[in-house]
């Protein structure tokens, strides 16, 4: 399903872009805009925000026509010109851009225009599925005596890590889907099928060769590596702009303060018709994040929204995000302010 960008936004995103590719090779700020404008910058920069936009009067959209209308407002130092002072060409451009973007400011200032920000709902899938969470299943030497099958005690799920994030996202995604098979699987139990329908995998390379097998297939340009400065994990890389860039956790007094979390949507490199979504982190705090970033009732309307806003009709994208930990447990991340590094890629069809 995609999502459905509100008329506030259609606004914003035209007063932008008409600012930044009105006329290219002229490099236009928000700064010298407003001061034409006769208005603030900070107001033309509410006007053109597509996080939270702000509705500028009629008279403030009409000048906004009135200076793009013409090349004149920028030969020399911005201005705006006497609506008189137009050509022909000129005002008739300017009475088509006007009407435009009142049309667009007419629809944003319906009732609840701005209330909602976006039609996403993540873990909805609008087919049959099924859906397969796959989980890695921790080492021996780490596992509760529980975990063992000769315990008269024997617990299945102590075998499993980021079992917290199993059990959040488990419960929400059959919430989401009601009527659709919904599985998790260890590692080691995965069998060809379960991997056709929707796949979530969760936590990172180490103990899980199903992550690190499919993550090569997608080729994301977000990697999980050794580093020999940390011994309790793995952390991310990107390549941005030629430059490998790492994204490493925080530490104080000695305690995890902040974590690394990955939250990526690709289709099914085994089923186009199927999604992969990643759940990572460099420890289970930052799994656990990535999980609660659409999952928590406070915060996951926010951070769809941020998703819808930014990446629209990708196909793909993928967001790293801090992840905070007091007291030892991961506090859900906001992408408003907690985005380290994103990535999408539209749908070549």
């Amino acid at each position: 399903m995609q999502p459905v960008a509100p008329a506030p936004l259609e606004l914003a995103h035209r007063l932008g872009s008409l600012r930044r590719r009105q006329w290219p090779d002229v490099r236009l700020t928000q700064k010298a805009l407003a001061k034409a404008l006769g208005v603030a910058a900070p107001t033309v920069a509410s006007w053109e925000s597509l996080t939270n936009p702000k509705l500028p009067l009629p008279d403030h959209v009409s000048a906004y026509a009135r200076f793009f209308a013409t090349r004149r407002s920028v030969e020399q130092e911005p201005i705006l010109v006497p609506l008189d002072s137009l050509t022909p060409d000129e005002c008739a451009y300017y009475e088509q851009l006007d009407a435009e973007l009142l049309r667009l400011r007419a629809a944003a200032s319906k009732p609840s225009a701005g209330d909602v920000v976006a039609v996403r709902r993540s873990w909805y899938f609008p087919d049959t599925g099924p859906a397969t969470l796959v989980c890695a299943q921790l080492p021996a030497n780490a596992r509760s005596p529980f975990a063992k099958p000769a315990n008269a005690n024997y617990t299945e799920l102590l075998s499993y890590a980021d079992l917290d994030a199993l059990f959040e996202l488990h419960g929400h995604i059959r919430a989401e889907n009601p009527t659709m098979d919904v599985f998790y699987k260890a590692d080691p139990n995965i069998v060809p099928d379960d991997l056709s329908g929707h796949v979530i995998l969760l936590g990172g390379i180490i103990w899980n060769d199903v992550t690190k097998d499919l993550s090569d297939m997608v080729d994301l340009p977000v990697k999980q590596v050794v580093d020999s400065s940390l011994k309790s994990g793995d952390i991310f890389v990107a390549d941005i702009d030629g430059s490998e860039r790492r994204f490493l956790p925080e530490w104080k007094d000695n305690k995890l303060a902040e974590d690394v979390g990955l939250l990526a949507r690709v289709p099914n490199p085994l089923n186009s018709n199927r999604t992969l979504t990643i759940c990572n982190g460099i420890h289970s705090s930052g799994v656990l994040g990535a999980v609660r970033s659409l999952t928590d009732a406070r915060l996951r309307e926010s951070n769809e929204g941020y998703i819808a806003e930014r990446f629209r009709s990708a196909e793909s994208f993928l967001i790293l995000t801090r992840v905070k930990v007091m007291k030892g447990k991961a506090l859900t991340p906001d992408f408003k302010k907690t985005v380290l590094y994103q990535w999408s890629q539209e749908n070549p069809q």
